[in-house]
């Protein structure tokens, strides 16, 4: 007679592995985006025979992608409430225009002008968000009519003309280089590089006390070995970029911004009662105002902080250019939009998360260079970008429907 037991280790083992495989289905949204950058960052440093990834292009996608990064973390709070908003790429715009009226002809001191920038943009998502939250009104409307409104006195400010250049503390919001703190070694920036490395090691600790504490609640976790996988990669690609950003000119300013308001929204999405309402909204505003929320008010802060954000993005973009251009802004909606759908966030609202978000606009930003290295035309981009886009969306209403 055979014998059909199974060892103890080898049963635990196969339960693992179903258990695995089950998560990953579960999750198939976010492990997919993870696997679709890694997917197009590969192809493009294939076929653009390792240029996607030199120390000087990598800086460059950073400070190219930057004011998309940081509108995608407040375009997320807006789609996860179930609303849309069109007017950032014009606001943003504006807001360039009025920072270079300020600073260029009223020589105003560069931190005044930038705390008189960002009031102004969260003017902009008061304005706007008020009409969404308390009057009802569509908010594609809304900011459909402030899109044409903003991009209107972008031109009316600058009287259609380009206004700079930027006092030079300002481009460095930009276009400036982490201080270096350590004696070189080389080429090499140790402070970058030793910043990097606690950034690996918090990252991992995070996600494993993430790990410990959704365990504790008895929420379905990631099986140990699909966790330590996960985090060892992580690090290791943090640690990679990392050094070759070290071996160039170190962090730019602009990346320690993106990285602090990432983990700033990370931890208010995810740790803070205004975060878990704001899902709650999203999910069902009706049973969420049934429950005690505040919804109108929550509509109301998730717009103004996009319009903060977007005064921010628009700050960052004319430091890079180093002029104010009445054309500023125009498109950025489109890619912002599309990072978060990309990313994860669904249209039907109530789902999405901050990581997410930046990969998402981190998959805009490396298919957009990529594609621009291997000389295709805007015409291209423009129908292979929205065929992505479509793709995520398609994904999304399947994931609905399933």
């Amino acid at each position: 007679m055979t014998d059909k037991t199974v060892s103890l280790p080898e049963e635990r083992k196969g339960g693992e592995e179903r258990k695995g495989g089950s998560f990953i289905k579960n999750n198939l949204r976010n492990y997919g985006m993870l696997l679709s950058l890694f997917a197009i960052m590969l192809f493009f440093e294939i076929v653009t025979d390792g240029t996607l990834l030199q120390p000087l292009n990598l800086t460059n996608l950073v400070l190219q992608n930057s004011y998309i990064v940081i509108m995608a973390l407040g375009m997320l709070l807006v789609i996860v409430t179930g609303h849309i908003d069109l007017s950032v790429g014009s606001v943003s715009g504006f807001i360039g225009a009025v920072a270079a009226v300020l600073m260029v002809q009223y020589h105003l001191d560069f931190p005044l002008a930038v705390i008189a920038c960002l009031l102004v943009g969260a003017a902009i998502g008061a304005a706007q968000g008020y009409w969404v939250a308390y009057f009802g009104i569509p908010s594609f409307i809304v900011t459909l009519a402030g899109m044409l409104v903003f991009k209107g006195l972008a031109l009316a400010v600058l009287q259609g003309q380009s206004v700079g250049p930027f006092p030079s503390t300002f481009q460095k919001l930009s276009s400036g280089f982490m201080t270096e703190m350590l004696p070189d070694f080389g080429t090499l920036h140790p402070t970058s590089l030793l910043i990097g490395i606690v950034l690996a090691l918090a990252l991992v600790y995070a996600s494993a006390k993430g790990r410990a504490r959704e365990a504790s609640h008895g929420i379905e976790v990631e099986p140990y070995t699909l966790f330590f996988t996960k985090s060892v990669a992580l690090a290791g690609v943090v640690l990679y970029f990392t050094y070759v950003i070290a071996s160039y000119r170190g962090f730019p300013n602009v990346l320690i911004i993106m990285a602090v308001l990432t983990a700033l929204y990370g931890f208010m999405t995810r740790r803070t009662v205004i975060g878990r309402q704001i899902y709650a909204v999203g999910g069902n505003a009706k049973a969420a105002k049934l429950s005690g929320i505040k919804t109108e008010r929550l509509t109301f802060l998730t717009f103004v902080n996009m319009g903060a954000l977007a005064a921010l993005a628009g700050l960052v973009f004319a430091a890079r250019l180093n002029t104010a251009t009445p054309k500023a802004g125009l498109g950025f909606e489109l890619d912002v939009i599309a990072a978060c759908f990309i990313g994860g966030a669904s249209a039907y609202g109530g789902v999405g998360r901050v990581g997410g978000a930046v990969v998402g606009a981190m998959i805009m930003g490396v298919m957009n260079n990529g594609m621009s290295i291997l000389g295709v035309g805007i015409d291209y981009q423009q129908v292979i970008k929205g065929l992505v886009l479509l793709g995520a969306v398609c994904f999304d209403v399947y994931n609905q429907r399933r």
